[in-house]
């Protein structure tokens, strides 16, 4: 499979035990670099989207390299397209079971910046919708096929730290998933399940080269690290919070942003 920092085939390909791994919002930017990492590990991936072609294209890229994919379309908002979609992904299980969740799909790059007292009332419905609304419906829709040690991964944001202006919406969604993020470990813990969120910093994806121009450059001067962070820096956090190696940490919230901000 490639790399997601590289795009260079790697070698392993899934075995008949493969892991399943379920991600949202897999049509294109970070969704597809997750797709690429869990493939690359040998896992069998779920890619989900509410744009079938671009899940399509992010599977193709995935089978060239010898991977398992799927690609399904599904709305994260509404309970009977992620109802489905877990039931999908389940029958492409080998097992029968959902390993790992990727609660990546997200409203970010359209969003319209507005002092909180502009902002259009359903702009705002749709951003919870999405970002907070979303990761219940479909941990909820996943919740009887999630294997024994499975884990979920939410994606909130690192701006929740240290908010943004004319942002409000997107920043409270995102600070909601942090608090879903505990609120289902609590729940899923006595399942050996484990939930945790990772919050990226500004990442170089599609979207964020066409949110702010100069985008290789932003805020690289405010981190401990100079340098922009890239996809493969988020994939990385994502592996190690699916993998055996973070069995014991469960609920957190794990900053990804070049140590700009400290948690």
């Amino acid at each position: 499979m490639p790399d997601p920092r590289t795009d260079q085939p790697a070698t392993r390909v899934p075995s008949a035990g493969a892991r399943t791994v379920l991600i949202t919002g897999a049509a294109g930017g970070l969704g597809r670099a997750f797709a690429l990492g869990f493939a690359a590990q040998g896992d069998r991936v779920v890619v989900a989207d509410t744009n079938l072609e671009g899940a399509q294209q992010t599977v193709a890229l995935l089978e060239a390299a010898g991977g398992t994919a799927l690609a399904l379309q599904a709305n994260v908002t509404q309970l009977g397209s992620v109802t489905q979609l877990a039931a999908d992904a389940s029958a492409f299980a080998s097992d029968g079971k959902i390993d790992v969740i990727i609660n990546n799909a997200a409203i970010y790059a359209t969003i319209t910046r507005s002092p909180f007292e502009e902002i259009d009332v359903d702009e705002w419905d749709r951003v919870m919708a999405v970002n907070l609304k979303g990761p219940w419906l479909v941990t909820r829709a996943c919740s009887p096929y999630l294997a024994d040690g499975a884990a979920v991964i939410n994606l909130s944001s690192a701006t929740v730290l240290s908010g943004s202006a004319q942002w409000a919406h997107y920043v409270a969604s995102k600070g909601g998933v942090i608090a879903l993020t505990r609120v289902l470990a609590k729940e899923l813990g006595d399942r050996n399940i484990t939930v945790n969120a990772i919050a990226p910093g500004f990442t170089l994806t599609e979207a964020s080269y066409g949110l702010i121009e100069g985008a290789a450059e932003y805020g690289v001067d405010r981190g401990s690290i100079k340098r922009a962070s890239e996809p493969a820096d988020i994939v990385g956090a994502a592996l190690f919070l699916a993998g055996p190696g973070s069995r014991y940490i469960t609920g957190q919230t794990l900053v990804v942003d070049g140590g700009r901000q400290f948690l």
